[in-house]
């Protein structure tokens, strides 16, 4: 009996034995994997104490945190404000021109604030009226002195019409002010030919003054336009517009709305070939208008537009309505602009920070 107890005993102490065995190892196991079970639970708390996303940080994040321009316009906010009024009238992607041609310049200081194909030598039509306009005043005429439309002067080249008939005698003055204001083509050649030289030495005359003016892509056949020979470019003409202002008569024959002129005792009535010299929303300082088929319509303008002196040329527009209507988006844009820059000029320099980062951003 006491040998079978101890047999029971020793058998009972060696299965302990065997089950320590076994329970420690699994301890041992467990012990391995208990640092890292911890190591989530101090995560887990840090968290839940610190209030500090786990997740990993995003590229935008990163970026915003990695940007110094952010960091240097927190230290000057001028910057941004300057920044953003200087590259307003650069915007020009909300500016769409049908003209094949354009060009606004800024008068003031000559800069470009849009352009389309502003190199492009292209026939310019009766804008040519404007360099006649300028020869014939450059020579000192008297203006009180007559003139007579001849069978010279008739259009056999396009066939337009004129109510100047052959043997019509007006004076020079009259003859300017239809040249401009109508686009008066018997009125421009007869001006022409009463130059002293007679027409040749008129159309050498013009050329020079050209370039004269750096009209270096410009060259002129007639002083009409009719011929498809007259051409330019918008960066040329933006010249010629700008040397034109300076002449007060200039300025004002081609800005004035309507006339009345007697012509051998016949009152006839013009009207300026341009709607907008009329408009009250506009402020023209010298306009001219222009077509022929292959120039298409074109108008040239000098315009007081969102306080600014301005340059307009536009060149090659196929509709009737499509130059006067570039023209009125042109007007809008830059005073849009204008409107936007000014409200940028009133932010404070905190608001000037946020929506020069929320441009950054998008």
């Amino acid at each position: 009996m006491q040998i079978r107890l101890k047999t029971a005993l020793l058998f009972a102490a060696l299965l302990g034995v065997g089950v320590t065995s076994v329970n420690g190892t699994q301890a041992v196991e467990k012990d391995k994997t208990r640092p890292v079970t911890q190591k989530q639970k101090a995560k887990s708390t840090v968290s839940k104490n610190k209030a500090v996303p786990v997740a990993k940080k995003s590229k935008s994040a990163y970026a915003a945190k990695k940007s110094k321009p952010a960091y240097a316009a927190r230290k000057n906010p001028a910057t941004i404000l300057a920044a953003n009024n200087s590259a307003a009238w650069s915007e020009t992607s909300k500016l769409v021109v049908q003209s094949g041609s354009a060009l606004v310049i800024e008068q003031s200081g000559g800069d470009a604030l849009y352009q389309k194909n502003a190199s492009v030598v292209v026939p310019i039509a009766s804008i040519t009226k404007l360099m006649t306009a300028m020869v014939v005043l450059d020579s000192s005429p008297n203006l009180n002195s007559p003139i007579t439309i001849s069978d010279d002067d008739v259009d056999y080249l396009r066939g337009s019409r004129s109510r100047l008939h052959v043997g019509s005698v007006m004076t020079r003055e009259y003859a300017l002010l239809l040249a401009l204001m109508s686009s008066e083509n018997r009125a421009a050649n007869a001006l022409a030919r009463h130059y002293p030289g007679g027409m040749p030495a008129f159309l050498v005359a013009m050329n020079i003054k050209a370039q004269a003016l750096g009209m270096r892509d410009t060259h002129f056949e007639d002083p009409t336009g009719l011929t498809s020979n007259n051409v330019s470019t918008a960066r040329d003409l933006a010249k010629m517009v700008a040397a034109a202002h300076r002449y007060p008569l200039i300025r004002e024959f081609s800005t004035t709305p309507e006339a009345t002129v007697d012509i051998g005792g016949r009152e006839l009535a013009y009207r300026n070939t341009n709607p907008l010299v009329k408009s009250a929303a506009w402020d023209v300082g010298l306009s001219k208008t222009g077509y022929i088929h292959e120039a298409g319509k074109c108008l040239v303008m000098q315009a007081r537009v969102a306080d600014k002196p301005v340059v307009i040329v536009l060149l090659d527009s196929a509709g009737k309505q499509t130059r006067v209507g570039d023209a009125n988006r042109i007007k809008h844009w830059m005073e849009s602009t204008q409107s936007h820059t000014q409200a940028s000029r009133k932010l404070s320099p905190q608001a000037a920070l946020a929506q020069g980062s929320a441009r950054r951003a998008s």
